[in-house]
């Protein structure tokens, strides 16, 4: 294989590049108004996660006094530092500029953001009786000057800096200036709408955001202070995410992650975002107080931080202004009329959400709760909803005396504490719990419900790319398999065995499972198309994912595609492997789709010269999935399924409006030809469309 400086792409660098794809949703002129506030508002809170999560991995491998170029894609730990500083500088500086043309052409729709200067008298005495009822007694404040321990400040939080200059003493006797600054904090209430609405007035919409409400109020908030002048500016700091798992053994595991979670809230600080306009005395007080270096990621932002939370802009009640809410479809021939288990018992069927409901997996669940015949459930859980009737109806299940056991993540991502109460909650309840295997992650997403019919066992399940998630459900784009194909179901139960027999590792004929086989199995398909290829027959690998990181796996696409294999790949986030480089990947083309959907589905296509093979699963190729979770992988033996798989695939990869094209450039450019506009997410919606009309 010829070597090339663009071998691999940096993931964090891919990352940030992923996350400037969101900015331009935001920036896009035919995305409705209000969701490109909600776009802006998806690109900090990626931003803020990345910061917990990736810069806080790198900075701890710098911190240590290691290069980190080994598994850094040979990139040194400093200097990939001061390039992802650099990269997020520049998109922060975007985004504000995207959002103020946002504001300006809210205008023109009658809606306005005012700030405290703008207040109009009438709109002053709702804000007044706001605040006294409802923010003043959330509101956290600390005077600085005097104390003798700087406090801990959550992370991503956002919190006004407060800087007073005291006026005259009583005795009219001003003090030395140095004397007379007074700082203090303010911390934004999470509990309370960072957007304000005001009262209408005729057919103006009137914001204000809940920084500039509490501006507005500071005197009466600091009057024991007789000061001459007062200012306000926003700061922040992301913390190091990191779980820190003890090893003592008198702690269940529920104590020890619930110690961890309780643990990232003390976290070494990784970011500290200000708003640039801060006056210099105020910015190294703040900094001189908390320790904080200029050699750390120091970042200068805009007069608002937490821009996260315009993924909850109010919708006013403007519907021309948001994407039209779609109705999602049933499944072709899959009614939720009558029993599921007797159209399973037949034939297999595929749910793609949000095109098609969420509601198949609830009725599966609550129908297998209900059965006098169901004996058994068993499903695995790595995110629930907040209100989730999957777990509701995994209790109803235990009160009508089945066995259930659940396999549940605690180490879910930002999702540890919530998965903690459902695990108290379904564990009080009689549900079996397991809590994972030493070392690695349960992400995959299974179920296998066992049912008693004719004195025998018969197994009915579902294998899905997404979490039983029904909130998640109406945004991510997901396939799950509903299935009573025997030999996939006793092998599902083997994958439940190993969960409480860790040391037995099975052996599957029909599932990819990791960390044991998914590797291996899927080198073996990409080795039979490039044996194809080179006995001259039909050779190609069609791949759509989240992320791709695995270098190993990039090396072999690398080798495919030097044997002359097509490859066509469709990747939503991270991706290392660079196409179109001549002598190592000229035969590799990848897009990635970002738009009203967040796309998510795992699915493999291997042409298998001219009889496909086609596998849906839970695992991205990653090293974290390949090596260190436990995934699965399902092959599709149903013809017609293989065939909506392949269709819908092709509908993604004909995108010409909202994919962006991977390029050694990493420049996001968009993928346009000569061929009718395409959107793959609406064209998908309406292939599904015209499938009912040809059925009915």
């Amino acid at each position: 294989m010829i070597k090339s400086k663009y071998q691999y792409i940096n993931r964090e660098i891919s990352w940030l590049q992923f996350n400037d794809r969101v900015l331009q949703e935001s920036a896009d002129k035919n995305v409705p108004l209000i969701e490109r506030l909600r776009f802006l508002g998806i690109f900090s809170n990626n931003l803020d996660e990345f910061f917990k999560v990736r810069y806080a991995t790198v900075k701890r491998i710098f911190d240590a006094g290691k290069s980190g170029k080994s598994v850094l894609g040979g990139e040194k730990a400093k200097d990939l530092l001061e390039e992802i500083t650099e990269i997020v500088i520049k998109q922060q500086s975007e985004s504000l500029e995207i959002l103020s043309a946002i504001e300006m052409e809210l205008e023109t729709k009658n809606i306005f953001i005012i700030n405290e200067t703008e207040i109009t008298a009438k709109q002053a005495e709702f804000i007044n009786a706001y605040f006294i009822q409802k923010v003043s007694p959330m509101l956290m404040t600390i005077i600085l000057n005097d104390l003798m321990e700087f406090p801990m400040l959550k992370d991503t939080a956002a919190y006004l800096a407060i800087k007073m200059v005291l006026g005259q003493d009583k005795d009219g006797i001003f003090a030395p200036r140095k004397n007379r600054l007074r700082y203090a904090l303010i911390e934004i209430p999470k509990d309370i709408d960072r957007f304000v609405v005001l009262p209408k007035e005729g057919d103006k919409d009137f914001i204000i955001i809940l920084d500039d409400l509490i501006r507005f109020c500071l005197g009466k908030i600091f009057t024991m202070f007789e000061y001459d002048s007062i200012s306000a500016h926003m700061i922040k700091i992301t913390r190091d995410a990191e779980l820190d798992i003890d090893n003592d053994l008198s702690k269940s595991f529920i104590e020890k992650i619930s110690s961890s979670v309780e643990h990232r809230k003390i976290g070494d600080p990784v970011r500290f975002v200000y708003d640039q306009s801060i006056e210099n005395d105020t910015l190294t007080f703040l900094k001189e107080k908390m320790a904080i270096q200029d050699a750390d990621s120091v970042i200068p932002g805009g007069r608002y931080h937490n821009r996260r939370d315009y993924m909850s802009f109010p919708s006013l009640g403007r519907n021309d202004l948001m994407y039209e809410k779609i109705k999602p479809l049933p499944v072709k021939g899959f009614t939720l009329e009558g029993s599921l288990f007797e159209r399973i018992a037949n034939k297999d069927y595929l749910q793609y959400t949000p095109y098609q409901t969420f509601a198949y997996i609830i009725k599966f669940l609550r129908e297998a709760a209900l059965d006098p015949k169901v004996r058994n459930i068993k499903i695995t859980v790595y995110r629930l909803a907040d209100n989730s009737q999957v777990a509701a109806s995994l209790i109803n299940a235990v009160k009508n005396g089945k066995q259930v056991t659940v396999q549940i993540e605690l180490q879910a991502r930002f999702d540890e504490q919530a998965n903690i109460e459902y695990a108290e909650q379904l564990q009080s309840e009689g549900v079996k719990l397991i809590f994972g295997v030493p070392g690695l992650k349960v992400h995959s997403k299974i179920c296998v419900i066992e049912r008693e019919e004719n004195n025998t066992i018969k197994r009915y399940g579902f294998i899905s790319t997404g979490n039983f998630n029904e909130d998640t459900a109406r945004i991510y784009t997901d396939y799950t398999l509903f299935t009573a194909h025997d030999a996939i179901l006793k092998e599902l139960a083997k994958v439940f065995d190993f969960f409480e027999t860790t040391y037995k590792i099975n052996k599957y004929k029909h599932l990819i499972v990791a960390p044991h086989y998914t590797q291996s199995v899927f080198k073996a398909l990409i080795d039979k198309e490039i044996a194809n290829a080179k006995a001259g027959k039909e050779a190609h690998i069609k791949i759509k994912m989240n992320s791709f990181t695995s270098y190993k796996m990039v090396d072999k696409l690398y080798e495919a595609s030097n044997a002359g294999v097509k490859i066509q790949l469709i990747i939503r986030g991270i991706c290392c492997l660079v196409p179109g480089i001549p002598g190592m990947s000229e035969n590799i083309e990848a897009i990635s789709v970002v738009d009203k959907f967040l796309e998510h589905p795992r699915v493999f296509i291997f042409c298998n010269n001219g009889e496909p093979k086609v596998y849906i699963s839970s695992a991205d190729w990653m090293t974290r999935n390949l090596d260190y979770r436990v995934e699965v992988g399902c092959p599709i033996y149903d013809e017609d399924i293989k065939q909506e798989l392949l269709d819908t695939f092709e509908i993604s990869w004909s995108d010409n409006v909202k994919a962006r094209v991977f390029s050694a450039l990493q420049d996001n450019a968009y993928k346009r030809d000569d061929n009718p506009r395409i959107r793959s997410q609406f064209a998908t919606y309406d292939y599904y469309v015209k499938k009912l009309e040809e059925t009915s």
